[in-house]
């Protein structure tokens, strides 16, 4: 049975997409736009935000919104403005897709260096933490809000040498079944998405990465 959705299924829902600029990200946010949302475009990278924005803009999509933020240095204060800019610019937001993330170093687990641990736990965890945090007051008003993570195979189903990468997927459903469980009897629901082997940059790096033998 192939799956469809009807043309205009996101008619007048705000999306907020993050990691809009490439990958996964670029091509929700352009299915989120064709069926009708207005897409708010979250990345560091600003020329390939814009990228995506003119894209939408070109195939006659509802006019997109760029939010400029790299996660690795937000704080919670950046998160609070930010719901409110969203709030006071569009009066409302029905969906959220954490989808920004990063690989870190694929190694055996006595090798992880602090650092890295450090800055893939920020952008896979506690950006997502923070920043759903900050959100959850809009998303309330929404009639059936949305809150969707980007999770992986190794997010519950640990592989060797996959190190931080693994141990932020596994934080991340573990973030997703608590928030569905708290959120049960509201209009929201949470769900996390493994969307497997994509061509990516991401997964481009990790195939390239030579495995120790085990």
């Amino acid at each position: 049975m192939e799956y469809s959705t009807a043309p205009e299924a996101l008619q007048g829902k705000v999306i907020l997409v993050t990691g809009a600029g490439a990958g996964i990200g670029r091509q929700a946010a352009l299915s989120y736009a064709e069926h009708g949302a207005t897409v708010i475009l979250l990345g560091r990278n600003v020329n390939n935000l814009e990228l995506v924005y003119d894209e939408i803009e070109k195939r006659g999509y509802p006019q997109p919104a760029i939010i400029p933020l790299d996660l690795k240095g937000a704080t919670k204060q950046n998160y609070v403005d930010m719901a409110e800019t969203i709030e006071n610019q569009f009066g409302q937001l029905d969906g959220v897709l954490h989808n920004a993330g990063v690989l870190g170093t694929l190694s055996p687990f006595d090798q992880i260096d602090e650092e890295t641990f450090d800055d893939v736990m920020q952008i896979n965890v506690k950006a997502e933490f923070l920043m759903t945090q900050a959100l959850l007051p809009i998303l309330k008003k929404a009639e059936a809000g949305r809150i969707v993570f980007t999770s992986s195979t190794v997010g519950h189903s640990g592989r060797a040498f996959w190190g931080t990468y693994a141990i932020s997927k596994f934080a991340v459903e573990g973030l997703m079944q608590i928030l569905a469980d708290e959120l049960s009897d509201t209009a929201i629901r949470v769900n996390a998405i493994n969307p497997g082997a994509t061509r990516t940059r991401m997964r481009e790096k990790a195939t390239r990465v030579k495995m120790p033998i085990h």
